[in-house]
């Protein structure tokens, strides 16, 4: 970070490359729009914006109506090109200018429309004149890029010719003047600003749009960490994430402060960490596990229900896949840990499976007696509240389809009434008084992410009933914490694995 951050300056004179600012020129920016990738000629362009007497010190922002070409209304492609020449002089005159390209259009599936699913009633009570195919919701369709962010790098830089840093060295021109070689005015466009929020629908019946241009005066080490960012970001897309997964990773960058972001980056790499350990310490002490004794079974059923709910409903909301992995990943675990849970053992007959379940002993129907007794108080509450939520979020909010209000109705129980469900282990452990048959290190590892978690939640987009789920699950385990201190440890207790740490009666010794 630091070698991207800081550029070694050139120390000698033969081979030093001078910036051509330091001669303060007289420039201008000219923004252009064609269809064509390529531009060979000044034909089929059109002149958007002109800033004469343009300063590279002087931040500004413009909205400009662009028109919109029938072939990029059919689905097709829309390009600007920015130069930055000298003043009064054509840019394809002049050979001191500089221009980069940058599309104005994207392809993405356009977000369904959102309907109340008794009345039929859309959400935006607009009727448009054309009706779209029905297969249109599957296919991509050019979307508009309402902003353009400019940036040209204003440090008096000298560069040593010898050794140019190469993600800086693509974007730069040089020319020979007299015996000094100048590098031309370094013109940058922020790509990570392109956000899927800003982005508009085309429709045939447009013809012309909106286009946002800002510029701002960039420093040397922000363009080459920008530059390194947006190849990142570029790496993210080819690998298959979609423009609205690489929206989320754009949004940590543009939206968040520089200082707090490198505070996320050292943050994250724990996050990583302590993600890795509480899986193995889960699954470590799930398979070494052999009987039920002082769990919950109940909490453990419900545990992988939510966990699956959770993972569908941001399956349909299309968050981040920053999110979705590790959810996918825990609901996999969760599955795993109900059939140890249920003792469950599957047999094939051919094609058929057939599952069977085992026995539990006496200490684990005691358990279960108390799991039952907790559920039974907790149905009277939680039954009545989440059939009544999900009656007035029917007939009050609007949903892509009925399996969105399905998955959403779940999953607002979850995340509103989910804490509830950890009551029969809280109760379990009253009953016993004792903690010990828990996973103590998974619990630690997943609480250390609890709270790093609570970081993420503002930076990260996501649903906000996930993210309040976030601070829900710091008041669980405080509670634990509680109950932990007010069960100490008892070596005479049966421990997680169903083994007890008494020390054995001392045997007499041997007469002779």
């Amino acid at each position: 970070m630091y070698g991207i951050v800081y550029t070694r300056p050139c120390s000698g004179d033969s081979n030093c490359i001078q910036p051509y600012l330091a001669r303060r020129p007289k420039l201008q920016l000219s923004v252009y729009t064609t269809t064509r990738s390529n531009l060979g000629a000044e034909n089929n362009i059109d002149l958007v914006l002109n800033v004469e007497d343009f300063d590279v010190e002087s931040k500004f922002e413009r909205t400009v109506n662009v028109s919109v070409p029938k072939k990029t209304r059919n689905n097709g492609t829309l390009y600007a090109y920015i130069f930055l020449h000298h003043a009064g002089i054509l840019p394809w005159h002049d050979g001191k200018q500089v221009h980069v390209v940058s599309p104005l259009t994207t392809y993405m599936v356009p977000k369904p429309e959102e309907i109340n699913l008794l009345t039929g009633e859309s959400a935006t009570q607009q009727i448009e004149a054309e009706k779209k195919p029905t297969n249109a919701l599957d296919e991509p369709v050019s979307h508009w890029r309402s902003r353009l962010t400019l940036n040209v790098m204003v440090d008096d830089f000298v560069f040593d010719g010898s050794s140019l840093p190469a993600d800086v060295h693509r974007y730069m021109k040089m020319i020979q003047l007299g015996k000094t070689v100048h590098y031309l005015p370094i013109l940058f466009i922020d790509q990570l600003s392109n956000r899927v929020k800003d982005l508009m629908v085309i429709n045939r019946s447009t013809t012309e749009l909106p286009l946002t241009v800002s510029y701002d005066k960039i420093s040397l080490g922000k363009l080459r960490f920008w530059i390194h960012m947006q190849d990142a970001v570029y790496s993210l897309q080819q690998f298959g994430f979609s423009e609205k997964d690489a929206d989320e990773v754009k949004g940590i960058f543009v939206d968040t402060n520089l200082y707090f972001l490198a505070l996320t980056f050292f943050v994250a790499a724990f996050h990583l960490l302590f993600d890795f350990l509480a899986f193995k310490n889960d699954i470590s002490f799930w398979k070494k596990k052999k009987n039920m004794i002082g769990m919950s079974t109940k909490a453990v059923l419900w545990r992988c229900f939510s966990t699956v709910v959770i993972f569908l409903f941001l399956l349909d909301e299309q968050t981040s896949l920053l999110v979705l992995i590790p959810a996918g990943i825990g609901a996999v675990i969760e599955l795993w840990k109900v059939k140890k849970a249920l003792k469950m053992t599957i047999q094939w007959k051919g094609l058929r499976p057939t599952f069977q379940f085992g026995a539990y002993n006496e200490s684990e129907r005691k358990t279960e007696e108390y799991d039952t007794q907790a559920m039974k108080y907790l149905s009277y509450l939680l039954y009545p509240l989440c059939i009544g939520g999900a009656a007035y979020s029917l007939l009050n909010v609007k949903y892509k389809s009925w399996y969105s209000w399905l998955i959403n109705s779940f999953v607002n129980g979850v995340y509103a009434f989910g804490f509830l469900f950890m009551l029969p282990q809280l109760f379990v452990n009253y009953k016993m008084k004792s903690v010990a048959h828990l996973p103590w290190k998974a619990f630690t590892y997943k609480a250390f992410n609890t709270f790093i978690d609570d970081i993420f939640a503002f930076i990260i987009t996501m649903p906000t009933s996930h993210r309040l789920a976030c601070f829900r699950d710091d008041v669980v385990f405080l509670v634990y914490l509680y109950q932990r201190w007010l069960y100490p440890v008892d070596k005479s207790r049966v421990n997680e694995y169903g083994e007890s740490y008494e020390e054995k009666p001392k045997r007499k010794p041997h007469r002779e």
